[in-house]
């Protein structure tokens, strides 16, 4: 049986103001790297075959993070980059939810149907996503294999993994510094196009 152990990277300045990253290269903050080092402590007796991260700095600190005392190699997934969130990129969750309420609350209850202004729809990463399970899967059907994958992208990556609902991505927005294991049953997973 294969099993993932997902990983949020630390937080990043923006997680701690409350701002929306997306797909903006932020490093870990001070209380980011302090976060990853109880990561890295929690995790020091699981056994970890692969590490895959999301590119972007926060996920590839955590991930060179947690593959230093396994003297493993990390290797970046393009597909898990986080959400483009477009124009809300920098802004803080507050903002959006005073500015554009009807939208914020659709996010909440029915995110697979929004798409930032300029940016990603959620329905279209969450396909890619999948996509991309699907084909780690396959290659690693047993084992352990360690994902660094930044909020909201994380919360994709679980729903695909577990088949379970998105959830608040707004709450998950700004959620850093954390890991689960998911057993993962690879005759449930099936890429869409």
């Amino acid at each position: 049986m294969l099993r993932i152990v997902l990983i949020r990277p630390g937080s990043t300045d923006f997680d701690e103001q409350g701002r929306i990253k997306g797909t903006l290269d932020i490093p870990l903050s001070e209380n980011g790297t302090y976060q990853v080092a109880r990561i890295v402590e929690e995790l020091r007796e699981t056994p970890i075959d692969y590490i895959y991260t999301s590119p972007c700095q926060a996920a590839e600190q955590t991930a060179a993070a947690v593959a230093l005392p396994r003297r493993m190699r990390v290797r970046s997934l393009d597909e898990l980059q986080n959400l483009d969130h477009g124009l809300w990129h920098g802004k803080l969750v507050d903002e959006v939810r005073q500015s554009q309420p009807k939208v914020y609350r659709q996010l909440q209850e029915h995110p697979e149907t929004v798409c930032p202004p300029q940016g990603e729809a959620v329905g279209d990463a969450l396909v890619r996503v999948r996509n991309a399970m699907t084909r780690l899967v396959r290659k690693h059907r047993r084992g352990v294999v360690g994902l660094v994958v930044p909020e909201p992208c994380a919360s994709l990556v679980r729903s695909v993994l577990k088949h379970c609902d998105l959830g608040d991505l707004w709450k998950a927005e700004c959620e850093a510094g954390g890991w689960q294991l998911i057993e993962v049953h690879p005759e449930g997973l099936a890429a869409t196009t």
